[in-house]
């Protein structure tokens, strides 16, 4: 056998191997090196990469949806184009990779869900933003143009509304900010990290977001107060429900930091025994609320649970939960609710970068900024209108001087020996600039005739006007805010919509176990005209108390009740605020008690015309109108299934209420049932409740119970009148009507009336 060569010592094999030397060590501290090498970079992340600007948008948004403006991809285009042809035309702006492009198209698109108001429209498979596996398809597959709304973000680039500066190689111009006539910074939520700093704004409705401008406009000391009037709480594209903490609403309000609540909706399908939740938080996925429902039932904390899947479709986001017989779904969405993402905090950090410096700003200080940037916008579109008007009218009144002597114009142009003699010619013959012999030079021989130029002519009078209403409003700050206010009202009414995040005004996610712990035992409850509440326990009270109460005020309720009970609070405003007894300290005579209004956060000006005390909701109410209807509802209408503190639409506004009684099983069974209805003008009818039917819609406008003339009302009503018969001799010779009749009145006199009220009370 041959030899095996060896190569290892075959020095014709071995190349000549250089070796380098390594670069010198240099002392240096490494605050300078971090100041040289590290801070650029820094920089460059906080103010081209992740904090958005005044105008709502990163770097990477606002050329992408440049690139797809200068593509002629408008919302009044027909057609989409590829995708994958948008991210490509986007390089030469935004050299960061194709699938960081893509990445932002996506976030921005219709098909993702991640907006209240989309600024692409999409046609393929774009994944959703509540979920994390449901990826979206290669560009090459899906299509796209800029949606209508951008219409409002790109409105005055051309009439010189903002700065534009070179691209990153210095071949074309793109600009500083979009002039976006909405407060896009707080329609379109924005989620940046930077080096040192993050930002995270969370999505308001533009309806909202329009009035609270509005309101600024009008008025620049607005307050936070104010602010929460118009500006109620964010808005997401997910839905969900948004539990109000006025506290913490104000401090994101006041300082752009805090942290808010959100909940999933769901219904209960009783005939499967299971759950469909629809709506989940911002901030959670289909897959991790999976997972962790998943987990819990194999840990052993949760045994209700029979099943849980994805049932996703074309019709929107659907997760559902079996359920085993016997389980109460409101208890196990409240075990769910603390367990999982189905209930989610949504940290608030305002952070936005302002002239190039980021800045941690308010929601009044966000919207401050905003104007100031968009006046700058308008008055730069003014002084571009005006100076394109002034150059218009500059030529027009050559044009104007050329009137009188058509002739002597082709005469000059026909006999000049050279072109370029042309112009100065005419400057000279008719005392015009250059400009102006220019226009006058290029004008076509068949526009040579006075028809044409006195057509032209007749436009200066119109530029003259337009030019001074332009200089009078470029004078006058009020007048460029009465053009901002205009086009936010047209924002407004073109793509507003109506909040997805509902409001609730309680955190209802305690345990049912927690529930079941609550000490009963018998309370007396008082409630005062002017709202305040006590809960005195049988211990603290005694017979001979004075109840302490303000110097104008009276006791309008005084009941034994149970402290597991609910109280409802009837306003004047047709709402129901809803309390558990237990919530509320016990107290006694001496103490004025809890003020209702601030505790349960009334509206402003809003006022308790009655209460209701009750364990089972059990009973019926008769409600009376100033008009002679009367409703009965069904107090069980008001129980509601998740434990909202505010009940809106608790009864019909159409008319004032003039009382409101509790009509308990035991009344309804008696022949005791009766009410005395007074009018105005002293005419009296007694009716049985049996003759008014029973409405199950809380808003029923009910039924006439007494003929009212014109201009007549009714003032009073007396629950069980007959006591009156044994009391009031005067009372029983008036000429009564049958117990139960309606529709029939007698007169009653005015001293009458005061015995009735003295008896009753």
């Amino acid at each position: 056998m041959p030899k095996q060569k060896n190569y290892d010592n075959d020095n014709s094999k071995n190349e000549k191997i250089i070796k380098k030397q390594p670069a010198p060590a240099v002392d240096q501290k490494i605050t300078d090196t971090i100041e040289t090498n590290y801070m650029p970079y820094v920089m460059t992340v906080i103010m081209s990469r992740a904090i958005p600007e005044i105008d709502g948008l990163k770097p990477s948004h606002r050329k992408l949806l440049y690139t797809m403006y200068k593509m002629g991809l408008l919302p009044s285009s027909a057609n989409k184009t590829k995708s994958a042809n948008v991210v490509g035309q986007t390089m030469r702006l935004n050299p960061h990779g194709e699938l960081a492009i893509y990445d932002a198209l996506v976030r921005l698109s219709k098909g993702n869900e991640a907006l209240l108001h989309p600024l692409i429209d999409s046609k393929g498979s774009f994944g959703k933003q509540y979920s994390r596996d449901m990826a979206y398809a290669a560009s090459r597959y899906t299509e796209c143009k800029l949606d209508s709304i951008c219409n409002e973000l790109f409105d005055g680039i051309d009439r010189d509304a903002v700065d534009f500066t070179d691209n990153y190689d210095n071949t074309q111009k793109e600009p500083v900010l979009l002039p976006t006539s909405f407060p896009n910074i707080l329609v379109a939520p924005n989620q940046g990290l930077a080096v040192g700093m993050a930002s995270n704004i969370c999505s308001f409705n533009l309806i909202e977001v329009c009035d609270t401008t509005i309101q600024i406009l009008k008025k620049e000391n607005t307050t936070t107060k104010e602010i929460m009037q118009t500006l109620k709480a964010p808005d997401f594209s997910t839905g969900g429900q948004l539990i109000y903490n006025e506290t913490a609403i104000e401090e994101i309000y006041n300082t752009g930091k805090g942290s808010i609540k959100v909940r999933a909706r769901y219904t209960y399908d009783k005939s499967q025994n299971c759950i469909d939740i629809y709506q989940i938080p911002y901030t959670a996925t289909i897959e991790a609320i999976q997972e962790k429902v998943e987990q819990l039932v194999k840990d052993g904390k949760i045994k209700e649970i029979n099943d849980i899947r994805d049932e996703t479709d074309l019709g929107g986001l659907k997760i559902t939960i079996d359920l085993k017989r016997g389980t109460d779904p409101e208890k196990i969405m409240s075990k769910l609710f603390k367990l999982t993402q189905l209930e989610d905090n949504f940290p608030c950090n305002f952070n936005v970068l302002i002239a190039g410096t980021p800045r941690l700003l308010g929601v009044k200080d966000i919207l401050t900024e905003w104007i100031a940037f968009r006046i700058e916008c308008v008055k730069r579109e003014l002084y571009f209108d005006l100076n394109k008007k002034q150059e218009k009218l500059h030529l027009l009144n050559g044009l104007k001087k050329i009137l009188l002597d058509i002739d002597k114009v082709i005469k000059i142009v026909r006999e000049t020996k050279t072109e370029q003699e042309v112009v100065p010619n005419l400057m000279s013959a008719f005392k015009l600039d250059e400009v102006q012999a220019e226009y006058v030079a290029e004008i076509k021989l068949r526009h040579l005739n006075r028809e044409y130029i006195l057509e032209r002519i007749k436009e200066i009078e119109e530029l003259e006007k337009d030019i001074a209403d332009i200089s009078e409003t470029l004078s006058s700050p009020d007048k460029q805010k009465k053009i901002i206010i205009k086009q936010l009202e047209n924002v407004k009414k073109k793509y507003g919509k109506q909040r997805l995040t509902q409001i609730i005004y309680t955190d209802d996610s305690e345990n049912v176990e927690e529930t079941e712990e609550i000490e009963n035992y018998p309370v007396h409850l008082i409630l005062t005209r002017d709202g305040y509440f006590k809960k005195i326990t049988a211990q603290s009270l005694r017979g001979n108390d004075e109840q302490k109460l303000k110097e104008t005020d009276e006791i309008i309720l005084e009941k034994e009740g149970q402290n597991t009970d609910d109280v409802l609070f009837f306003t004047d405003k047709g709402q129901v605020y809803k309390a558990r007894i237990y919530e509320f300290d016990n107290t006694k005579a001496s103490a004025l008690g809890d003020y209702i209004p601030a505790k349960l956060s009334f509206d402003d000006g809003e006022k308790i015309i009655y209460a209701n005390v009750t364990g089972d909701y059990s009973g019926n109410l008769m409600i009376f109108f100033a008009n002679g209807k009367t409703a009965k509802i069904p107090l069980e209408a008001y129980a509601t299934k998740t434990n909202r503190k505010k009940l809106t639409g608790a009864f019909s506004v159409l008319s004032p209420v003039v009382a409101i009684f509790h009509e308990t099983a035991s009344d309804a069974q008696s022949s005791e049932s009766e009410y005395l209805l007074i009018s105005s003008d002293n005419k009296a009818i007694v009716i049985n409740s049996s003759a008014v039917p029973l409405k199950t819609t809380r808003t029923t406008i009910g039924v006439d119970t007494i003929q009212l003339p014109k201009g007549r009302s009714l003032s009073s009503v007396i629950k069980n009148p007959a006591a009156l018969y044994k009391h009031v001799d005067k009372y029983k010779k008036s000429k009564i009507p049958a117990r139960g009749s309606i529709f029939e009145s007698v007169d009653i006199e005015k001293e009458q009336i005061s015995i009735i009220d003295d008896v009753d009370n």
